[in-house]
């Protein structure tokens, strides 16, 4: 099978590292030309930053910034055919129990995970729906399928959201072209909240976690961004509102 997307226009958010950074060169190695967008500075190799792709410094939890970064993409390229939904995670948190969390901590992490996510769809869905054709891919969790190995209770509620609201986008949108799905990744260390988290569970239970895979080995970024390349492809024209768990077979 091979999957090309020339002429497409994509847009990867939480693009500075890890899952996006991967889901970014994946798409761009195909033939898209890929927006990137996160937060943080996005400070790639002089090597990788090609041509191909536009940066865009961004809170994607408010909406008119994320509205705002939709009309940018057209504006440059004309057309916007793929959203990728990679931005999100814990903010920095760490598993706490439930009465010591705060309003903050709670509010930060659903507007990091959920609230972008709204707010770019209902974005991209302008363009999607005059051109009859889009595909969005939101990365979820296996936190969104059951209780989070972080302990993070908003992550965890979060990551259910997205996936729920995957689904109803899938129906909200499927009659105008766009089809819409989520990658539910298992553990990857992808970046330093993933790093400082395997370091977190010591030999012993790094050891656990590798024999609880029936691949035996933790997935890696390019896993995750093989599956959202397959999803958003003319060959899964067919397939919306589906949560696809990319684990090693754990779930």
């Amino acid at each position: 099978m091979q999957i090309r997307f020339d002429g497409q226009v994509a847009l990867v958010t939480g693009a500075a590292q890890g899952i996006g950074r991967a889901i970014a060169l994946a798409l761009a190695g195909a033939g898209a030309k890929v927006h990137l967008a996160d937060i943080a500075p996005i400070a790639w190799a002089s090597e990788e930053k090609a041509t191909q792709f536009e940066c865009h410094q961004v809170d994607l939890g408010r909406r008119a910034d994320a509205h705002d970064l939709v009309s940018e993409t057209i504006a440059r390229d004309g057309r916007l055919d793929i959203l990728t939904q990679a931005a999100g995670g814990v903010c920095g948190q760490v598993g706490r129990p439930i009465e010591d969390i705060d309003e903050d901590d709670w509010r930060v992490i659903f507007a990091a995970n959920i609230d972008a996510a709204f707010w770019l769809a209902q974005a991209a869905s302008v363009p999607m729906r005059a051109a009859n054709f889009g595909r969005i891919v939101n990365i979820a969790s296996g936190a969104g399928l059951r209780p989070s190995l972080t302990g993070i209770q908003a992550y965890t509620a979060a990551k259910h959201g997205l996936v729920g609201l995957t689904k109803q986008l899938s129906q909200d949108l499927g009659p105008h072209g766009i089809t819409c799905n989520a990658v539910a990744p298992g553990f990857v260390r992808s970046n330093p909240t993933t790093e400082r988290q395997w370091e977190g569970y010591g030999a012993d239970g790094q050891g656990r976690l590798i024999q609880s895979i029936p691949t035996r080995r933790l997935g890696s970024s390019k896993d995750i961004a093989n599956a959202v390349v397959f999803l958003a492809s003319a060959q899964a024209g067919w397939i919306s509102g589906q949560i696809l768990s990319v684990d090693g077979g754990r779930s």
